[in-house]
């Protein structure tokens, strides 16, 4: 019984890489897939742009209360994690879908879902803080924002180069022992776990990138697509773990020119005076 219920989420084991997804999902299922991750990614990426485009990009939280800026943190998130993740999600829901039907799938689903979110949220809860804080600070000593920003570039770079991301870039590069994990969870809530449990990973792979968004502006579209194409690289290609060190070293190099150069601070400008005397 062990043996089957582990079979029902985990295919065999092929030569092609797990991370990009050649091992978890047959070819016509991987390419249906990769058809339904681009109908979700789309449109959130659309509403995301729209977005930023009505408000543009100013310092700390733009104004926004908690509730709008999570909603629109979570819209942000799936556009740009959507892709990197869907290996992993898309082969656990194939498996929901072996062991259930109707509404009993639908729910399993939706709960797993649930769980990823829920992480992202969390996190969404810790970048309004710093947001809301570094925005404050900048207001009220504008000349701080050349060092707010220098420090988030550091503490970025520092991260990509770090234990923890290597820990959870590893998992998301591999994911197909996590899923034989995930075949134990018991219920009830099992499928949330999944969830918040891959999200965690997903977030720590992630924390040090989303740091830059404190100098970049947090609804700077190109600063969006940059990391979500450095994301999906990072776990999808064979040296993706290359990529990461060396965008870690570029941010250590961003960290010092920070505080000199203030169009690579776009998300603290606006509160900043300008360093030409003209």
């Amino acid at each position: 019984m062990r043996r089957r219920r582990l079979s029902s989420f985990v295919p065999a084991r092929s030569a092609a890489p797990t991370g990009a997804g050649g091992g978890l999902l047959p070819t016509r299922d991987l390419a249906a897939a990769w058809i339904v991750v681009v109908l979700i990614a789309v449109p959130a990426w659309v509403l995301t742009v729209r977005q930023a485009e009505d408000m543009g990009v100013e310092p700390g939280t733009m104004g926004m209360a908690l509730p709008l800026f999570l909603l629109l943190w979570v819209t942000m998130m799936a556009a740009m994690m959507l892709p990197s993740m869907a290996p992993v999600a898309l082969t656990w829901v194939r498996g929901i879908g072996r062991q259930s039907s109707g509404w009993n799938r639908a729910g399993r689903t939706a709960e797993f879902v649930a769980g990823y979110l829920l992480v992202w949220t969390a996190f969404g809860l810790l970048a309004y803080a710093a947001l809301a804080f570094t925005g404050d600070l900048v207001d009220d000593h504008p000349t701080a924002g050349r060092w707010i920003g220098a420090v988030a570039f550091l503490l970025a770079g520092l991260y990509q180069l770090g234990p923890l991301k290597n820990v959870c870039l590893r998992h998301c590069r591999d994911p197909l022992s996590h899923l034989v994990r995930y075949s134990g969870f018991r219920r009830p809530a099992r499928d949330l776990r999944v969830g918040v449990h891959h999200g965690a990973y997903c977030v720590g792979c992630c924390a040090g990138l989303m740091a830059v968004f404190v100098p970049l502006g947090v609804m700077n579209v190109a600063a969006m697509a940059g990391l979500a194409v450095v994301i999906f690289v990072e776990k999808l290609w064979s040296r993706g773990v290359l990529l990461s060190g060396v965008v870690g070293v570029a941010f250590l190099v961003l960290a010092v020119l920070a505080p000199f150069q203030d169009w690579m601070l776009p998300g603290l400008e606006g509160s900043m005076p300008s360093m030409d005397p003209m």
